[in-house]
């Protein structure tokens, strides 16, 4: 009940996945991404352990094919799963079991993968990746959402989507962005765009206060000088 796309920028050496569905707390299970590694998106009946499985794989110097290869020789009720990884050269690899439910579709360009299932229109992941490519020297994050939404106007999934997360990785040993709308009745996606627009104005802030606190900008609030 998923749709996800998990980039790579050569640019800036981010990389990034986005990920909705009808399901709350989706972010939480599906969307796994670590610096200078790449990304996995696990989904349809989702096994959140293959996410760092698959990170563990490609951190030891195999590409996203051939992680994926080891881990479906190792997963269990494959048949089940819908897995989308993204390595460190921006290469991309993914399966899709036969029982991934309903109309379920991968699209892919360099550096770019997108996947669902339980899909409205089997055009979805290639309306995503269109998006993503046509925003072109944007940010990393407002791409992934341009692809999000491009993702609603093309059917999404077949019933309401509720939930909706982010995450962004760079150099840092931390995501600098891990952000989410674990449940709404209406518009997940618009929740985490308005999110989103809040938070890149002050990330790097926060990206400073941890590794120079006596550099980073001052807090804003109450009492600070």
């Amino acid at each position: 009940m998923t749709f996800s796309i998990s980039a790579h920028c050569p640019d800036t050496g981010m990389f990034g996945i986005a990920v909705s569905s009808s399901s709350p707390c989706v972010a939480a299970r599906c969307a796994h991404a670590r610096a200078g590694v790449g990304t996995v998106a696990t989904q349809n009946i989702t096994d959140p352990r293959l996410g760092p499985k698959g990170l563990d794989l490609m951190a030891s110097g195999l590409s996203a094919t051939d992680a994926l290869e080891a881990l479906k020789r190792d997963a269990p009720h494959l048949d089940y799963r819908q897995l989308a990884l993204v390595d460190a050269q921006g290469s991309t690899a993914s399966f899709s079991g036969e029982r991934t439910l309903g109309t379920h579709r991968v699209a892919t360009a360099p550096g770019v993968i997108a996947a669902g299932n339980l899909l409205s229109d089997p055009g979805v992941p290639d309306a995503m990746v269109a998006a993503f490519s046509d925003s072109a020297g944007q940010g990393i994050g407002d791409r992934l959402l341009a692809a999000m939404r491009a993702a609603e106007e093309a059917g999404g999934e077949e019933g309401p989507v509720h939930s909706v997360g982010m995450l962004l990785v760079r150099k840092e040993a931390w995501a600098i962005a891990d952000l989410r709308v674990d449940w709404a009745d209406h518009d997940p996606i618009g929740e985490l765009s308005e999110l989103w627009e809040r938070w890149k104005g002050e990330m790097e802030a926060y990206v400073s206060r941890a590794l120079n606190p006596s550099v980073a900008p001052s807090y804003g609030v109450p009492g600070d000088l």
